[in-house]
């Protein structure tokens, strides 16, 4: 009778989380959504947000209108994932980081940021049961391991850049041998990657998506950055404009790309239409075009990439960039809202006030991704540290170079996944002989605090 209590302890604070989400009921829909909702009525798909998830919210509307079946779906998978890494730690006996593992999905942001229908959400939910199969694959199960690799290949249908995430955890559900030499896991890194690229341009050709160009936006910030820091004009030829310098240096900021869009008002003179029909007029394409000029300003690119990546990571800023997660629904043709007051409140005054704290500068996690991979090896967990660590610290890399906009829910997985790889390592400490416990410590937290320190500096001066 006392162990049944005991044994669900830890799954606590995962249902208290998951009743927490829904009190966006019935999940918040940002412009992104109501666009892909738009889509998925229709059943005609364009790949600027992923056709995927719109194909699969256009088979739950006949049964289902609304974003209600996507809010759930993600919070499915988001909770059987880490009710499954309670699961894994709870069968080694390991009662105290079964606990750990479930406050995990008390961080903040994570409890506002998954009420959103939002394609990083329903990724971060995907990786995250994926991850729990991993786990449970090392050694046993092929079905799991199937099940993780089919999971994995879902997410990367999502983001183009989720290959980063992705591969670490594949590598882990391959199991043991990949990890025998060198040589095989590299082999199997290149495979794994070259696999997780391929599968959104497969899902899309797949489901009749048409081209929006949507790598343009990528293009257009970069252009717009190499001229903005070398002086000299990136673009291709763009009629009516007689000095592309000047209006780049006027529509420019390397906060977001969205300057150079068709959706803001006054429309800049270089914008995403006149440079997408400049590049059809024979300059062997956007990326073929932003490389040469990225070899010609390698600077110049650079400072603007690192600009950028700076606001995006929350590093050396003074305010907020902007607001770290939405309250209302955007505009929309079928009246989808969330509550107006309610616990909803109190979950999003406990996400803005933790936006203000090292607990979500996504600079901090990525510091603190790579001290757990430099303390793993001392750890008997370091497959599952590396994993986590590993998967946080590459997909929140990745947006040093793949990035457009500065939005925190772009490093939703990397939070989450370096919380999960720092409450297993933490764990793992008392089984560290007492003497080198100082310098594991050192190892994991160092990086971070340097980091954390840093970047509160800049906000108090």
């Amino acid at each position: 009778m006392i162990a049944r209590p005991r044994a669900f302890l830890p799954y606590l604070p995962l249902l208290v989380a998951l009743l927490a989400t829904l009190s966006y009921w019935p999940g918040l829909v940002t412009y992104d959504s109501v666009r892909q909702y738009d889509q998925a009525l229709s059943g005609l798909f364009d790949d600027w947000h992923p056709p995927m998830m719109e194909w699969i919210w256009r088979q739950m509307i006949p049964f289902w209108p609304g974003p209600a079946p996507m809010l759930l779906l993600q919070l499915l998978l988001y909770g059987a994932g880490l009710a499954g890494l309670i699961g894994w730690a709870a069968r080694r006996g390991r009662a105290r980081l079964a606990l750990a593992i479930g406050c995990v999905a008390l961080m903040p942001l994570s409890l506002a940021l998954m009420g959103a229908v939002l394609k990083d959400c329903l990724m971060a939910g995907a990786l995250m049961a994926a991850s729990a199969l991993a786990l449970a694959g090392w050694r046993g199960s092929g079905t799991a391991r199937v099940a993780c690799v089919l999971l994995v290949l879902f997410a990367a249908t999502l983001r183009f850049n989720a290959f980063l995430a992705g591969v670490p955890i594949l590598l882990v559900a391959l199991g043991p041998a990949v990890f025998a030499t060198r040589l095989r896991l590299s082999i199997a890194a290149i495979g794994a990657s070259a696999m997780l690229l391929a599968s959104m341009p497969l899902a899309n050709r797949a489901l009749h998506a048409q081209s929006s160009d949507v790598g343009l936006s990528l293009v257009i910030f970069d252009l717009a950055g190499i001229t903005y820091y070398s002086g000299q004009d990136a673009f291709p030829p763009i009629q009516g404009v007689g000095d592309p310098v000047a209006v780049v240096r006027r529509c420019y900021t390397p906060v977001k790309w969205d300057s150079f869009s068709w959706w803001v008002d006054p429309l800049c003179p270089i914008h995403f239409e006149k440079v997408r029909q400049a590049m059809k007029r024979g300059h062997g394409g956007g990326t073929v075009w932003l490389a040469g000029k990225v070899a010609r300003h390698p600077i110049a690119y650079i400072r603007h990439r690192l600009g950028h990546w700076n606001i995006n990571a929350r590093f050396w800023v003074h305010d907020w960039v902007e607001r770290p997660i939405q309250r209302v629904s955007a505009p929309n043709d079928w009246g989808f809202r969330v509550a107006a007051r309610g616990p909803i409140d109190w979950v999003d005054r406990a996400a803005r006030w933790s936006a203000l704290t090292p607990l979500d500068w996504p600079c901090v996690w990525m510091a603190l991704g790579a001290g757990l991979l430099l303390a793993a090896q001392r750890l008997s967990s370091r497959v599952a540290i590396r994993m986590f660590a590993g998967s946080s610290l590459l997909y929140g890399l990745g947006y040093g170079v793949f990035s457009v906009a500065s939005e925190l829910r772009y490093y939703l997985w990397t939070m989450m996944a370096g919380a999960l790889a720092l409450v297993i390592a933490l764990a793992d400490l008392p089984r560290v002989a007492l003497a080198r416990r100082g310098g594991v410590l050192l190892s994991i937290f160092g990086p971070a605090a340097i980091v954390a320190a840093a970047a509160a500096m800049a906000r108090l001066f």
